[in-house]
């Protein structure tokens, strides 16, 4: 896949990959800091760590739904329908 408005792949930051995946994945870093945190209800794949007083922490170290190229139609959706 080539740089684009809808893919990039930075090997040479300094934290590629920021989640575990195989060394020849279309990982893709636009969505360096994920849109999709702040909702609950984001299509992705989030755990909840439960803290002590029993609030929760949204924790997507192991999502990497918006990093597959394939998703980016769906982030965008999921945005686009926040917005309304």
């Amino acid at each position: 896949m080539e740089h684009s408005s809808r893919y990039f792949k930075n090997e040479a930051c300094e934290y590629y990959p920021c989640h575990a995946v195989a060394p020849d994945a279309d990982f893709n870093c636009l969505f360096c800091y994920c849109p999709l945190n702040r909702y609950t209800d984001c299509p992705g794949t989030p755990q909840y760590i439960e803290r002590a007083d029993g609030s929760r922490i949204k924790d997507c170290s192991a999502c990497t739904f918006p990093h597959q190229p394939e998703n980016y139609d769906r982030v965008i959706a999921f945005l686009v329908e926040k917005m309304k």
